[in-house]
């Protein structure tokens, strides 16, 4: 079967599925998220399941991924989760508003939080859509913009639930919001997750996104997380990743700053099939900062693809970006950086880099930094290395006396420390830690100490 034959066929399928649930999502759903759909569907025809000739998707070939029969979640299913029982080993030192997902779906049994400032709103996104149908259309599918990319027209289509947190002028959550998502089914399964963030001018928040899988049947899961960033408005934006081999990960965040915001966006991928990363900011206001870091330990025939595209739209802002990976067995990494600074983005600061280390010689790691400059007074640099461990120094540590494996342990922390310490939050940085040397060192092969004990 060509390609073009075999793209097709898998495009078809998820077309004539949509046609076969359309007017039930329709009924379903409020108007404001119906507003978009036939329009994303169309884009999606347009578009069909990204394959390598994409150049945005060059390295991750997505076809086998979208190619099972896989159900459909178009309602939230009856789960009874015990927080306390399954994600007491999370970050046990870390007071946080949790909320899970499921499945896409946002936890009809979740606690209602207490302790936030007057006016912030955190609930599912389908039941702000129906009380807050006003707030939600300022803001939906205005950054996740379906034309330009397949995933996000996919998503846009079978849109029905997530979480919605906003966030009022000038009010700042002392506790950082852990959202946990997981992914949990009888049979295989494709899920559909969105999301909106809305920080008012001067507010503030931290949250902390969980993605787990709670048994071995396979997943593919397509989230859209639409953020706006206020005026002199402030965000921590974590993610933690650790999922099994068998599922798959595709995260698009398109986030928009004004003017004077402070926005930190930090992923860890410690565990997962196949995960895609991609992560747009707009710098729209003068002196708006972004700073962006990822890691990812990948082993096996894991794969891990983070693709950024920071767009400097505004004079005087600021992006930092450091990504580091740690590739073992057969893994394979992919990163793309591309940063474009508008005409007139003058007085832009723009910095990149991508460190990966191949611990063996099967791994490898395609990286792709790039510089789109239409300004003429800019300060940009970006640089990548792929490499091995230093034997030099590996040997420097042994003739002292340090075994082998825990002086490659020793390298490999090193190496990733520059971006964990990048976590402003204290307790979850040392959790960060800690399981990082569990991962490296073989201790950890899924949700460490998870209640669920899946194998991977």
């Amino acid at each position: 079967m060509s390609v073009l034959v075999e793209k097709e066929n898998l495009s078809l399928r998820y077309t004539a599925y949509y046609e076969e649930v359309k007017e039930q999502l329709f009924e379903e759903s409020p108007l404001v998220l119906n507003t978009p759909r036939d329009k994303a569907f169309h884009d999606f025809v347009s578009q069909g399941i990204p394959t390598p000739k994409n150049e945005n998707y060059k390295y991750t070939d997505l076809r086998p991924q979208f190619s099972p029969e896989y159900k459909f979640i178009h309602q939230p299913e009856k789960v009874e989760t015990h927080l306390n029982e399954v994600f007491r080993c999370d970050v046990p030192q870390l007071e946080t508003h949790i909320v899970l997902t499921i499945n896409g779906w946002y936890y009809s049994k979740n606690k209602k939080s207490d302790g936030f400032p007057e006016g912030v709103v955190l609930c599912s996104l389908e039941e702000a859509a129906q009380n807050n149908p006003e707030l939600i259309e300022k803001y939906y599918a205005k950054l996740a913009k379906t034309g330009e990319d397949p995933l996000t027209a996919l998503n846009t289509a079978f849109a029905k639930d997530g979480y919605f947190l906003y966030v009022p002028k000038n009010a700042g959550i002392e506790k950082p919001i852990q959202i946990i998502n997981l992914l949990q089914s009888d049979k295989d399964t494709y899920t559909t997750q969105r999301n909106l963030i809305v920080i008012e001018e001067g507010a503030s928040a931290q949250l902390i996104l969980c993605d787990h899988t709670l048994n071995l049947n396979k997943y593919l899961s397509n989230s859209v997380t639409e953020i706006f960033v206020g005026p002199n408005a402030n965000l921590g934006y974590y993610t933690i990743q650790n999922q099994h081999n068998d599922s798959t990960s595709l995260n698009s965040v398109f986030i928009q700053q004004e003017k004077s915001s402070k926005v930190i966006a930090h992923t860890s991928s410690l565990h997962g099939g196949l995960i895609r990363n991609y992560l747009k900011f707009i710098l729209n206001g003068e002196n708006a900062e972004a700073n962006i870091f990822g890691m990812a330990f990948m082993d096996n025939k894991q794969h891990i693809d983070n693709f950024t595209h920071i767009i400097h739209a505004k004079p005087h802002c600021q992006s930092n970006q450091i990504y580091k990976n740690v590739l073992d067995h057969c893994a394979s990494g992919v990163f793309s950086g591309r940063i474009h600074v508008a005409r007139d983005a003058q007085k832009t600061t723009a910095y990149q880099r991508n460190n990966n280390l191949l611990l063996t010689d099967n791994a490898t790691m395609q990286t792709k930094p790039q510089l789109i400059i239409d300004a003429d007074d800019v300060k940009c640099s970006h640089g990548a290395t792929v490499g091995q461990i230093d034997e030099e120094a590996l040997f420097y540590l042994r003739a002292r006396g340090i075994e082998d494996n825990k002086a490659r342990l020793m390298m490999m922390n090193a190496f990733a420390h520059e971006v964990v310490q990048e976590i402003k939050i204290e307790a979850l940085r040392e959790r960060i830690d800690e399981l990082i040397e569990k991962r490296l060192n073989g201790g950890v092969a899924c949700c460490h100490e998870c209640a669920y004990n899946c194998e991977c």
